[in-house]
């Protein structure tokens, strides 16, 4: 078994910092219930936004589980206050002409809808699901990330938008229309078919030609350079192959993310947690990602409930020590020192290979902070996920 020498975060550890997790989003309460947390930290604290960001259902996540945790009304209430919003932003079209309406959605209006029967949060689900599968080619089979749909420059799926994919799944189940979920099963083949390369590094992004649907190439605008593995893409490879294997049922999906967490494990540092791209190692002068490692823990443990005994035993004990690793270092100890929770992520960062503007890094980010929130939920009992 992998990294056996790390030590797997324990039951009282997990409980002290679900503790302060749910304790730091009531504190955050007063400043960001109207209003929203931004992408990113600058210099360890959040300022307040409006809903606008594709990251904003996030901040909402993070009530949500910690009224799942607690059962308190004033997260609950929080939370009914935010899907308002969330229903308002897709009424009216607010920045909503992008592939993310599933993490937009997802961990806010139908979180909130699964955990109290929230109305509103199902309608705007299902109005966010309407406008995802707008972005779907049929000459392709794909979900357009961003941009004009009629732009060949733009004629692209990312890796990322596999979690973007339960949105339409729940739709489906929610509405009794196969449309969402066949439109999903088709981006899924297309996206594993192109974005996984053979040495099972994943591209961020990957193009097809506009007139005939074929492959045309893949480009990793976030990482490095185009042919190394950005952390975060790889991360979301995880965590989309496990989500794709749990709505399809196809066994070879099962291999997939075998091989895509065996390279993310094979490139980690010794502490266990990505630099940005995992073309670094230690003594490289480059900043982590810690969400990265969140979002990983998520997608085995995830992955896990559908494995043999013996291979799920395995994949959450290595969740575990990623999350053993957040936590001893990484993890805000103290609200005087950051209003996050957790430490070094980087949203983007700028190189002499890629287009990237270079902000948020070695920050607290709002989906770091989700997803270690629900790897703990996780680790603590068998969780009915919002994805």
């Amino acid at each position: 078994m992998l990294f056996e020498e790390k030590p797997q975060i324990s039951e009282s550890e997990i409980t002290a910092a679900m503790d302060f997790a749910v304790a730091q989003t009531r504190r955050c309460l007063p400043e960001f219930t109207e209003k929203f947390k931004k992408a990113y930290s600058e210099h360890d604290f959040y300022q307040p936004t409006e809903n606008v960001d594709w990251t904003t259902g996030f901040w909402t996540g993070q009530i949500w589980l910690s009224y799942e945790e607690t059962g308190k009304e004033c997260f609950k209430r929080a939370g009914e206050i935010q899907i308002e919003s969330f229903l308002n932003r897709i009424e009216n079209k607010i920045e909503v002409d992008h592939h993310d309406m599933g993490f937009l959605y997802s961990p806010s209006c139908v979180a909130g809808y699964k955990l109290t029967g929230n109305e509103n949060g199902k309608k705007a689900a299902i109005l966010a699901a309407d406008q995802l599968i707008r972005r779907f080619h049929p000459v392709g089979e794909f979900i357009q990330a961003w941009g004009p749909m009629d732009a060949p420059e733009n004629y692209r799926l990312i890796i990322d938008c596999l979690l973007n994919l339960p949105l339409l799944y729940w739709a489906s189940e929610e509405t009794g229309d196969a449309k969402y979920r066949d439109i999903a099963e088709k981006h899924i083949h297309t996206a594993v078919a192109n974005v996984i390369r053979e040495d099972h590094s994943t591209w961020h992004t990957f193009f097809f030609d506009m007139e005939t649907g074929a492959p045309d190439h893949g480009a990793t605008c976030q990482g490095y350079r185009d042919g190394s593995a950005w952390a975060r893409g790889q991360a979301w490879g995880i965590y989309g192959m496990a989500l794709a294997y749990r709505y399809t049922g196809r066994e070879e999906y099962i291999q997939k993310f075998r091989d895509v967490t065996a390279f993310f494990l094979e490139h980690l540092p010794a502490d266990l947690v990505p630099f940005w791209d995992l073309e670094f190692t230690d003594g490289d002068d480059e900043p982590r990602d810690s969400s990265s490692a969140a979002i990983a823990a998520c997608g085995m443990l995830e992955m896990a409930r559908y494995l043999g005994e013996e291979e799920a035993k395995e994949y959450r004990a290595l969740a575990g020590r990623l999350v053993k690793a957040l936590y001893d270092f990484y993890a805000v100890r103290d609200e005087t020192q950051s209003n996050g929770l957790v430490l070094h992520s980087t949203y983007s960062n700028h190189s002499p290979y890629n287009t990237c503007n270079h902000y948020g890094v070695d920050e607290c980010n709002i989906w770091g902070d989700y997803f270690y929130m629900e790897a703990l939920m996780r680790l603590k009992k068998d969780w009915n996920p919002y994805w």
